[in-house]
C-alpha cells in the first residue's frame, strides 16, 4: 500500500537522498518512491546543498561517508539556514557518528546497513512529527519567559528566538504541556522520535542537552529542563505570579 503523506499543497513529500554509492541510492530512491514519495538523488555535498537550495524538499536523507564534504559538514551548512529535518546515515557501531550528528542537529539517525522497510518507517516518524496529528495546531504555551507557538513552530524566550530544530521543538512542546510534572524518556522517545523505547539508545538525551544549551542552562544547573534520576525530565514550573502555561 502507497504512502498518503502529502505536503501542505496537496503535492506528493519530496526527500533528498544524498548518497555517492550510486548502487545503494538508486535502491533507496526505488524504496521510497513505490510507498509513494518523490525523491531527488544527490551524490555528493556540493549536489545536496544545490539541490536542497533549489528544490526545497521535506526531508533529506544524508550518508555520513561522503567524499570531500562528509555529511557532517552538509548538515552543518543545513542547519545554518534551514530547519528542514535530516535522517542522517551512519557506519554502524559508531556512537560518535551519531553523537556528533545529533549535536549538530540531525533529527534522526539509521546505522547501515539496514532494511529499507526500517528506513521507511523512520522518515514516516519523522515527517509526523514536523506536523500535527489532527490538523490543528493547538494552543500557545506559556511557561515563564518560554512561549512555544505551535502554529508557527517557533519559541521565544523573553522575546528572543530560540532556533531548534523539529525534534527539539517537539521534545520542547512536550515538556512545556506537562510544565512541573515529570515526564518518562520512554514517552518522550514515543512522542519526540516516534519509536519504541531501548535503555540502550541515548538519542532523546543529546535532544535534550541541545535544547538546554540552546535554553541557556549551565553545566550542573538546570534552570529550565531538570533531570529526573531512572526516570525522565522535568520542565521547572516556574512561581504562578512569573507566568503560566496558556491552554
Amino acid at each position: 500500500m502507497r504512502d498518503a503523506l502529502v505536503a501542505d499543497t496537496g503535492r506528493k513529500m519530496r526527500l533528498l537522498v544524498v548518497d555517492d554509492d550510486a548502487n545503494i541510492a538508486e535502491l533507496l530512491s526505488a524504496a521510497l518512491r513505490f510507498v509513494g514519495y518523490e525523491v531527488l538523488l544527490a551524490r555528493s555535498g556540493a549536489e545536496a546543498l544545490a539541490l536542497a537550495r533549489q528544490s526545497a524538499p521535506d526531508l533529506v536523507v544524508l550518508d555520513v561517508m561522503l567524499p570531500k564534504m562528509n555529511g557532517f559538514d552538509v548538515l552543518r551548512r543545513i542547519r545554518s539556514v534551514s530547519r528542514i529535518p535530516v535522517l542522517l546515515l551512519t557506519a554502524r557501531g559508531e556512537d560518535v557518528d551519531r553523537i556528533v550528528g545529533l549535536e549538530i542537529g540531525a533529527d534522526d539517525y539509521l546505522p547501515k546497513p539496514f532494511n529499507p522497510r526500517e528506513l521507511v518507517a523512520r522518515i514516516r516518524a519523522v515527517l509526523r512529527r514536523t506536523r500535527t496529528a489532527d490538523g490543528s495546531p493547538g494552543d500557545i504555551l506559556r511557561v515563564g519567559n518560554i512561549e512555544l507557538n505551535p502554529a508557527t513552530r517557533t519559541v521565544l524566550q523573553d522575546g528572543n528566538d530560540v532556533e531548534l530544530t523539529s525534534v527539539e521543538f517537539n521534545l520542547l512542546q512536550v515538556l512545556l504541556q506537562e510544565a512541573g510534572q515529570v515526564v518518562s524518556r520512554e514517552r518522550l522517545v514515543d512522542a519526540v522520535l516516534g519509536r519504541k523505547f531501548s535503555p540502550f539508545d541515548r538519542s532523546i538525551d543529546m535532544h535534550v542537552s541541545k535544547v538546554r544549551k540552546k535554553l541557556g542552562d549551565t553545566d550542573g544547573i538546570a534552570d529550565y529542563i531538570k533531570t529526573v534520576r531512572g526516570v525522565g525530565y522535568i520542565f521547572t514550573r516556574p512561581p504562578a505570579k512569573a507566568g503560566s502555561v496558556g491552554r
